[in-house]
């Protein structure tokens, strides 16, 4: 008997190991092949925001890439969890990708506690993208020239002045919190299904001021309806020489980015997942797509999932106490 189980014993082993290989070459295969088909493109946000614009440019270029459609599809709603939970329930085969804006991956968990998905066991990183600030911007019959008047005017009438924001937990929200915690000022946010209609908002004077994309804030200052105060970025960037910091107009600890990635569901085989990884670096490499980026005021990043994994890592360290601080997230 003792024989005859250790032959069992081998045949199983034998047979797992033809398992296991034909499975990983399988997936190597399918990885090699990718894509045969149209590829979908989440993106959280209603058409027209920055998120949007970014997004459409990446999809363009992947298409060249790969030879086969990538459809942009808006899923606005719940500050991007809609979306985050539609990528996380998607099939495990690369054909279904998130594009993210960060703040939702780094901040959902504390500002709404229970989600339908988990951000860190149902989302797996593939590549972070880049990162663009955030331009203060108001009506332009809003009486401040620059951020010192206007913390001075939301001191003198306070509870009066609404910002407006593509949603709950969005960078444009969460800027504009630190900033009602930095400035010692009570402002009102009102959220909103997209960053375009928060900007419609602010043009038609429904809210007073907006944390824009500063990608997107050329078209709007063009239409003579809103005026720039400052830029969330350290330093004074190319695309708006003239416009000052914050740091420069008294608040050297005020500092802001939108900032992208790409996520599919977890559970995606990992070489699926690395060329993913490699198509989307070779993009971001791209000197057209470069430019186009520059004229977004995108800086791009790019690098391994493990570095996109490890930056949501540190951002939550930032954020997360400013959230639990300001008692903007759930209980």
């Amino acid at each position: 008997m003792k024989p005859a189980t250790r032959y069992r014993y081998r045949v199983y082993s034998i047979a797992a190991l033809v398992s296991s290989v034909f499975l990983f070459a399988t997936a190597t295969s399918s990885a090699a092949q990718f894509p045969t088909k149209p590829v979908r493109l989440i993106v959280q946000f209603s058409p027209g925001g920055g998120s949007d614009v970014n997004a459409r440019q990446l999809a363009a270029h992947l298409e060249a890439l790969w030879k086969q459609s990538v459809v942009v599809h808006n899923m606005g709603g719940a500050g991007g969890n809609l979306a985050n939970a539609a990528t996380a329930n998607s099939e495990r085969d690369g054909y279904t990708l998130l594009f993210a804006s960060l703040s939702t991956i780094v901040s959902n968990l504390a500002l709404y506690g229970k989600l339908t998905y988990d951000p860190d066991k149902d989302l797996a990183p593939v590549v972070m993208l880049g990162g663009v600030p955030l331009v203060l911007l108001v009506n332009v019959k809003s009486p401040p020239k620059d951020v010192a008047s206007f913390i001075a005017l939301a001191k003198r009438y306070p509870h009066t002045l609404n910002y407006g924001s593509g949603g709950v937990g969005t960078t444009m929200h969460l800027t504009g919190e630190l900033l009602k915690a930095k400035a010692g000022i009570d402002i009102v946010h009102v959220p909103f299904k997209g960053a375009n209609a928060a900007v419609m908002a602010i043009m038609g004077g429904e809210i007073q001021f907006i944390f824009q994309n500063a990608g997107l804030v050329k078209s709007q200052l063009a239409t003579g309806k809103v005026k720039a105060l400052a830029i969330t970025s350290n330093q004074r960037t190319k695309g708006f020489p003239e416009l000052p910091t914050f740091k420069e107009s008294g608040m050297p600890d005020f500092e802001s980015a939108i900032n992208y990635g790409i996520y599919v569901a977890a559970g995606t085989p990992a070489a699926l997942i690395a060329q993913l990884n490699r198509d989307i670096n070779t993009v971001l490499k791209d000197p057209k797509y470069q430019q186009q980026m520059a004229n977004l005021g995108v800086e791009i990043e790019g690098g391994t999932p493990k570095q996109l994994g490890d930056y949501v890592a540190a951002g939550r360290k930032i954020w997360v106490p400013i959230i639990r601080k300001l008692g903007i997230g759930s209980k």
